[in-house]
């Protein structure tokens, strides 16, 4: 495990929302975001409505420019997101898990509390010097993004099948360039 468990869920949820643009919209609408809600572990407030998707929408193209800036810019982002949500960090437990930070309340919008639980992950990837394990998709037809909790920082492909395909690209080039 590179960071805490609480802090590398919000990293992977964060990647997730922020790849729902990837080939259309992937939060068409509030009962994929439900759904999405659902998938992800999110706990609390789900108003289903269409106000609440625009918000989270919104959310994705802020957390996407974490991918694309320097490490000053970034933490400028997180200072940001927790400045403008109130961020008040927290011990909870529940569900099952041990004590992990929340830092707004069940009650909170839900766009409210993916920007605080990101920024708060975030935060632990600058404090820790590991703001080389966000990357983009290696897959030259891809702009997806990834973090890589791998032990040796291998990790170059997104989840959506590049890898796979860039494997398969790859035995091809090797199989025509023998048949040379």
């Amino acid at each position: 495990m590179v960071f805490a468990h609480d802090t590398e869920v919000a990293l992977a949820g964060v990647v997730a929302l922020v790849n729902t643009t990837d080939g259309g919209e992937g939060l068409p609408d509030p009962a994929a975001l439900g759904a999405f809600f659902s998938e992800w572990g999110w706990t609390g407030r789900l108003d289903r409505t269409t106000a609440e998707l625009r918000a989270v929408r919104a959310l994705r193209s802020r957390l996407r420019r974490v991918w694309e800036v320097d490490e000053d810019e970034v933490v400028v982002i997180v200072n940001g997101l927790l400045r403008e949500f109130r961020a008040l960090p927290q011990l909870v437990r529940h569900d099952g898990w041990a004590y992990h930070f929340h830092a707004t309340g069940p009650d909170a919008p839900l766009a409210d509390r993916m920007a605080v639980e990101a920024a708060m992950a975030l935060a632990d990837v600058v404090r820790d010097g590991q703001l080389s394990r966000l990357r983009v998709c290696d897959m030259p037809d891809c702009d997806n993004v990834l973090v890589d909790l791998s032990k040796n920082r291998s990790k170059r492909f997104c989840d959506a099948g590049c890898g796979n395909r860039a494997a398969v690209h790859a035995y091809r080039a090797r199989k025509a360039a023998r048949s040379l």
